[in-house]
């Protein structure tokens, strides 16, 4: 029997070799498929839609990232975390408009990263978002004056010498680094430093902020001072603020911390103000379902298991159980047994 091509399925009404069922029911699909990407992400200003990012060296594909979903709301401050290798850093270069994605959709404040061109993308890095590395080096000329580094982007961009004077003494006397405006790089502390890099990053009113690992060569107290910086540019500017860090203090005082684990988001935690206070309280760990329905389950919980290669799921009224294979087709434990000894199990409020 000869197969019919496909475009018979979609012109099929119109050369008789179809009926006018089949096709409505092809548009049908498509526009279920389109609207439900459009609708992904909605009113998010960060937006990673299965986002993919393979490097090739020495003839060996790497993939850094792994179909990686993310969305980040308006105002958010989030912290990023995972181990070295886990593409967070990746992620941020992709964000930063430093690095192209393989395949995906990535947006921010509206901007498609994916299909930008070299000038958008400089533009995209002068206007929309500010970045900040780790090493103060990279994110300060050491023979301009802070004032002088902080009126650097502007000046780029056009704008005027008295506007370029108010907007960096407002930053810096917002971020406690007022007594630094005249000094050099080599004549600030390494605190100091940052926070007038963060004015830096801040001086082009961006949307986003994003910052790699920017407490990783500083001492406790100081760390803590610049991450002070941080949740002043987003509480007084409303900036939207996404840092990649190690450092658990840091993403203690968060409302959100995601995990970042093999190349795709793993886990986020989220902290409640209960009390109204602006303290964060009680955490709660949640595991991530992407787009796809994947869901990575923690190592510790699947070796203790013994988990490997494939697992069974069973759906109850308000859970989903996820079971070891038994070997040689054993029959599972007695549902009382198991669910205390041999299985995971993920609560309806999504926790796994």
């Amino acid at each position: 029997m000869t197969q019919p091509q496909p475009s018979q399925w979609t012109t099929g009404a119109a050369n008789g070799s179809g009926s006018d069922g089949d096709t409505a029911t092809v548009s049908a699909l498509h526009a279920d498929v389109a609207r439900a990407h459009s609708d992904y992400g909605a009113g998010s200003l960060i937006l990673c839609d299965r986002l993919v990012r393979i490097y090739t060296a020495e003839g060996i594909e790497v993939q850094a990232l792994q179909g990686l979903d993310l969305l980040v709301g308006t105002g958010e401050l989030t912290a990023l975390v995972g181990a070295s290798g886990s593409g967070k850093s990746t992620l941020m270069n992709i964000l930063a408009g430093l690095d192209s994605p393989t395949a995906g959709g990535v947006r921010v404040a509206g901007h498609d990263l994916a299909s930008m061109t070299a000038r958008q993308r400089l533009a995209y890095r002068r206007s929309v978002v500010g970045f900040i590395w780790q090493q103060t080096a990279r994110n300060l000329l050491p023979y301009l004056t802070a004032t002088q580094n902080v009126e650097l982007p502007l000046r780029l961009a056009g704008t005027g010498r008295p506007t370029r004077r108010k907007r960096a003494a407002e930053l810096l006397e917002l971020l406690g680094v007022a007594h630094c405006a005249g000094r050099r790089p080599d004549q600030m502390s390494g605190g100091e430093q940052q926070r007038v890099s963060i004015a830096v990053a801040l001086s082009n009113s961006p949307s986003v902020l994003l910052a790699d690992e920017p407490t990783g060569e500083l001492d406790s107290a100081t760390a803590a001072s610049v991450f002070g910086a941080l949740q002043t540019a987003n509480s007084e500017l409303g900036v939207t603020v996404l840092v990649v860090t190690h450092d658990p203090a840091v993403s203690s005082m968060v409302r959100r911390t995601i995990a970042i684990r093999d190349g795709r988001t793993a886990t986020e935690t989220l902290r409640h103000d209960s009390d109204g206070s602006g303290e964060f309280g009680h955490a709660v760990e949640y595991a991530v379902l992407d787009r796809a329905g994947r869901l990575q389950l923690p190592r510790e919980m699947t070796d203790a298991l013994g988990m490997r290669d494939r697992v069974r799921l069973e759906a109850e009224p308000d859970h989903i159980g996820v079971w070891p294979d038994q070997p040689n087709g054993a029959a599972a434990l007695p549902e009382s047994e198991s669910e205390s000894e041999s299985g995971i199990s993920a609560s309806e409020d999504g926790a796994a």
